[in-house]
């Protein structure tokens, strides 16, 4: 919004700084914006909830143990996901360009994600007992998203069926072609640049989908959406761990976009140029101000849980974000503490239903069974804390060596 003002300020003559239009500055702002939100705001929406008696349930029926270990944990209110889509929703008006393909997806993805997330959560508080939205109808409300964010990227022709003028301009790329002395930039459609995969490490795409394999592409998309939405829904069961996970994997991914969108830095980096890349780093800083600012009441002892309300909706921002980079791959590595929280719970079940109810874990997702070791939560949460680390480090590190 303050782009086309400031674009309007200067068309009459004002003398506005050029460095409001750089994503690099609009990056920082919109981390600020969102960190101060959510800091500012908090108080008063943590004091509103415990009015509305907004307590957190404890799972008991598979690991018992829990009801003993989270017990001063039943009263804490939870939804404070609401506070951190609503600080990033304020940044992404402020801050990125409206009239970018990026920005609508971005603003798609926490109003349906986080629409799903807060029902669910809704549920559980208005009715006892209840375990919320059916495991697949969230499913399903979850695919139809990604889907819908697939067919428009990886179908010939439908990015710019949905262009009306000159706004909602559907994403171009350049792919750096080595062999080719001097170096020079092959332009991608919207179409083209999607069914490209690149793997970290490697700096040739690895797969490039067309004909009917683009339904193998929009699966992929699907997979990697409603997989990276659900794996950072299992991992927020501590205090302040998926939150902190999240800002790790963001800010790989923010680095990504922001080489992706300099043409003079992706070719030295030999990473594909993505026209408008710059939005989504500054959407994603603004998710790492949010998620910073959230930390301050979610760190332990939690003041505030984010609830299904901010980690379907978080877990889906990292996935768009990869799969509009051409990243899944290097989402799958920095997360990868996402990654083994979703296996965790995935071998656990398989076992159960398929050895005769025998455990591979004390308890599932992967933080619990080293509670139940006797770890105490805040050394999990930081050792956690510094695996992903190491592993966002490890993503950041390929961009070069490759």
């Amino acid at each position: 919004m303050l782009l086309l003002l400031f674009t309007y300020l200067t068309s009459l003559g004002w003398k506005i700084p050029s460095a409001f239009s750089y994503s690099s500055t609009r990056m920082m702002l919109a981390a600020l914006t969102a960190l101060l939100l959510t800091i500012f705001l908090g108080p008063r929406f943590i004091k509103k909830l415990y009015e509305l008696k907004t307590g957190q349930s404890i799972r008991v029926e598979d690991c018992p143990m829990l009801a003993q270990l989270h017990e001063k944990k039943k009263n804490t209110p939870t939804m404070g996901g609401i506070l951190i889509l609503f600080s990033i929703f304020v940044a992404l008006m402020l801050w990125m360009d409206l009239s970018n393909v990026f920005t609508l997806i971005f603003l798609l993805t926490i109003f349906w994600l986080g629409g799903i997330g807060a029902y669910d959560d809704y549920l559980k508080l208005k009715y006892k007992n209840s375990k919320g939205l059916s495991a697949r109808k969230k499913f399903v409300a979850q695919v139809a998203f990604a889907a819908v964010i697939g067919i428009y990227g990886m179908v010939p022709g439908v990015a710019e069926k949905v262009q009306t003028g000159d706004w909602l301009t559907p994403p171009t790329a350049k792919e750096q072609i080595q062999k080719i002395k001097p170096l020079e930039a092959v332009q991608l459609t919207t179409s083209e640049y999607m069914t490209h995969y690149y793997v970290p490490f490697y700096k040739d795409p690895v797969m490039v989908l067309s004909g009917g394999l683009v339904l193998l592409g929009i699966l992929i998309t699907v997979v990697v959406i409603t997989g990276s939405s659900n794996a950072v829904n299992l991992t927020d069961g501590l205090d302040g761990l998926a939150a902190g996970c999240v800002v790790l994997v963001a800010g790989v991914l923010a680095l990504v976009a922001f080489f992706s969108n300099n043409i003079e830095m992706a070719r030295y980096l030999n990473i594909l140029y993505i026209d408008g890349a710059g939005e989504i780093a500054v959407f994603l800083s603004a998710t790492i101000g949010a998620c910073l600012g959230f930390l301050w009441y979610n760190g332990y002892p939690a003041q505030v849980f984010m609830g299904d309300t901010g980690s379907l909706a978080l877990g889906g921002i990292l996935g768009v974000a990869a799969v509009l980079l051409r990243r899944e791959v290097l989402l799958a590595l920095g997360g990868g503490i996402f990654v083994a929280e979703a296996l965790s719970v995935i071998l656990q079940v398989g076992s159960y239903k398929l050895r005769d109810k025998k455990r591979i874990f004390l308890c599932a997702p992967l933080h619990h069974h080293f509670e139940y070791k006797g770890w105490p939560e805040t050394k999990v949460v930081l050792r956690f804390w510094i695996i992903g680390l190491l592993l966002a480090v490890i993503g950041a590190i390929s961009l070069k060596i490759q």
